[in-house]
């Protein structure tokens, strides 16, 4: 197998492609999961679709090009989930093969192939979190572009095209996901060890990721949404209020990432105790240590949780896996090495359908998906509000006022003691008044006290907690 994909033939890529395709689409028979970040994308994607405005008709702290592709999504076709699957799986593929065409153009190994693509789309296929057209893989996307373009400047010199670009992409990247501007530090150390003038090319690098900030600053400003900007999205991603709220648990995580976890530290090792080859080979071989420490550092941050977060350690984790599949004297070592590896992510992804959930001690994640909650099942199709963090009820039912993230929406609904809060939320609602409330943490007497005019009309259904508008 091994020896099949150390070709760069075209078949070979072919192939690849139809391993993936064969992993993935079984999947399907058993359906696809809502899952919460899923959830969120959609509610924002037909919020915008409707004409609402991020940060201002809309609470929530994703970030704006992430927000951009949920809005672009709706024009397809209402919560149409498989679209954002078919994405997911296309940037994953891109950012696979494109991180492979680095690895072969830069001779980082002797041996090319597609042996480091084959690496990539197997051990991110371990977790369905991959699956999703979550903003830390859309962010990850433009990482991937934005690494080729730090390498040439060892062989080219000091190419501000190329250092201008990189900047421009991590700061693309970091629009989908803030965090990820964590990656400046990665270039900081490509350019040091790469670029001619280390200061210039850093503060070269730096107009690059500015420019894309720039710009989004620019169109806030002119939509009268930029206080929105900053204290929506920048202001709770830099306090870390609401980083990695829609993920998995952390302790899933980490149980998921014991195979990936014992590759990589079986890669370093093997790294370590072959002899250091070109010096290019080495300053390569230093960069994706850095990669991997602000990837680890990133993920501390973010509590691990946030969706998506294994494709922080992919590369690294390629990379040094490559050692593994170098040839020896015993070759039938690394082709029953990977045998395993490819029996350890079918055995995973495939438990449930192979009646191993029992055996192997990891929860399914569908355990974590969206479930409509048996309590509100007689809303179906209606413009509600949820007043509290609860999210179920929207799976089944349309957003309305902007308060979709609950702890954002304190701003207002928190501070009811405050006439600019309670005047804001009584525009909101005679803007869009929803059709139901859900009332989870006894707002609404306030509510029907401080404002009359606005939540008078609304009545007490059978369920309680569940508001009525009268018509």
């Amino acid at each position: 197998m091994l020896q099949f994909f150390k070709s760069s033939l075209l078949t070979r890529l072919i192939v690849l492609l139809l391993l993936l395709l064969a992993l993935r689409l079984p999947l399907l028979w058993w359906g696809i999961p809502l899952m919460p970040v899923e959830l969120r994308s959609l509610l924002i994607g037909e919020r915008l679709h409707d004409g609402a405005r991020l940060y201002q008709d809309v609470y929530d702290s994703t970030a704006p090009l992430a927000a951009a592709l949920a809005g672009l999504a709706e024009l397809a076709g209402n919560r149409l989930l498989w679209l954002h699957r078919l994405l997911a799986l296309a940037l994953f593929t891109f950012q696979a093969l494109r991180f492979n065409f680095v690895l072969n153009r830069a001779d980082v190994h002797p041996e090319r192939g597609y042996v480091g693509a084959l690496v990539y789309l197997l051990l991110g296929s371990i977790t369905p979190d991959l699956d999703i057209l979550s903003p830390l893989l859309l962010g990850h996307s433009f990482l991937i572009a934005a690494f080729s373009a730090l390498l040439p400047t060892s062989r080219e010199g000091y190419d501000n095209r190329r250092l201008f670009r990189a900047g421009f992409l991590i700061g693309v990247a970091a629009l989908c996901y803030l965090p990820l501007a964590l990656f400046l530090l990665l270039g900081l150390f490509a350019v040091i060890i790469f670029a001619a003038s280390s200061f210039r090319s850093f503060l070269l690098l730096l107009c690059g990721f500015f420019f894309p900030y720039a710009v989004v600053t620019t169109f806030f400003l002119y939509t009268n949404s930029l206080p929105g900007f900053s204290q929506f999205h920048l202001q709770p991603t830099f306090s870390g209020l609401v980083a990695g709220a829609d993920g998995l648990p952390l302790w899933v995580q980490l149980r998921l990432l014991v195979l990936p976890g014992l590759l990589l530290l079986l890669g370093l090792g093997r790294s370590f105790a072959i002899p250091p080859g070109l010096v290019f080979q080495v300053k390569f071989q230093q960069l994706m240590l850095v990669w991997l420490v602000v990837a680890v550092a990133m993920g501390a941050a973010g509590g691990g949780r946030a969706p998506g977060t294994l494709v922080l350690i992919l590369p690294p984790l390629t990379y040094f896996s490559l050692y593994l599949w170098q040839k020896n004297r015993r070759a039938w070592v690394p082709e029953l090495l990977l045998l395993l590896v490819v029996g350890a992510v079918l055995v995973l992804r495939y438990r449930s359908a192979l009646f191993l959930d029992a055996v192997i001690p990891v929860p399914l994640e569908s355990r974590y998906a969206v479930q409509p909650n048996p309590r509100y099942a007689f809303l179906q199709g209606q413009q509600i509000l949820v007043l509290g963090p609860d999210m179920r009820p929207y799976a089944q039912n349309r957003l309305a006022t902007p308060y979709l993230d609950w702890q954002l929406a304190q701003t207002d609904l928190g501070r009811l003691n405050e006439y600019d809060a309670v005047f804001r939320v009584a525009r909101n609602f005679q803007l869009a008044p929803p059709r139901y409330l859900i009332d989870q943490r006894g707002l609404v007497p306030e509510l029907q006290y401080k404002i009359p005019a606005v939540f008078s009309r609304y009545e007490p259904t059978n369920t309680p907690g569940v508001y009525r508008l009268k018509r």
